[in-house]
């Protein structure tokens, strides 16, 4: 599993519909990507939850680097590119994955938690505490999925989440799911 997100963040006062509606023509672009566990399109609206900004972040969770690369190089990403730029990409080697108590729902809810891993102590043991917090948050109800991945070239855990409901039970950014698309989502636990 590999963790891609990028973000573009928004004027104050853009108009977060050209957002819902680029989703609803074009989500379903990716619904059948190979390589693709998960995409999750994901906004957030300045002062509803707690966002200080306007955002269109979707989260991807990959079972292959060449889909990965395909949708990069030549794939969907180009029309982000040329409608809003060149965002950075962050990418994440994939550190566990479970599915949630709710893994047939729809999601609706989304939490992204960005930690920095302890300077003290064994590498290891902070792994598999991720993977622990991972496997709760997959436990509790309305957990739709539960993801953790690394990037140890700033020593980064991130913690991503889909929720059934508006009442999630994990700490960090709460995103609005608009299209969730997940052609390989079976073989993400690999």
């Amino acid at each position: 599993m590999h963790a891609m997100q990028y973000e573009l963040t928004l004027p104050a006062d853009y108009d977060t519909g050209i957002i819902r509606r680029r989703v609803a023509s074009r989500g379903h672009l990716l619904d059948d990507w190979p390589g693709l566990g998960i995409k999750a399109y994901l906004m957030r609206e300045r002062g509803v939850r707690g966002s200080p900004v306007n955002q269109y972040t979707p989260f991807y969770l990959w079972n292959t680097v060449a889909g990965m690369n395909a949708f990069l190089w030549g794939g969907p990403f180009q029309g982000i590119v040329d409608d809003f730029g060149r965002p950075s990409v962050r990418q994440w080697p994939g550190l566990a994955y479970e599915e949630g108590r709710a893994a047939g729902s729809p999601a609706r809810v989304a939490v992204l938690r960005r930690q920095q891993v302890p300077g003290e102590g064994q590498l290891g043991d902070a792994m598999a505490d991720a993977a622990r917090e991972t496997e709760r948050i997959a436990r509790e109800g309305g957990s739709v999925l539960s993801a953790a991945a690394v990037d140890a070239s700033r020593w980064e855990l991130i913690h991503f989440s889909l929720w059934e409901n508006d009442t999630p039970k994990a700490d960090g950014d709460m995103y609005e799911v608009l299209h969730i698309s997940a052609p390989g989502r079976e073989r993400l636990r690999g």
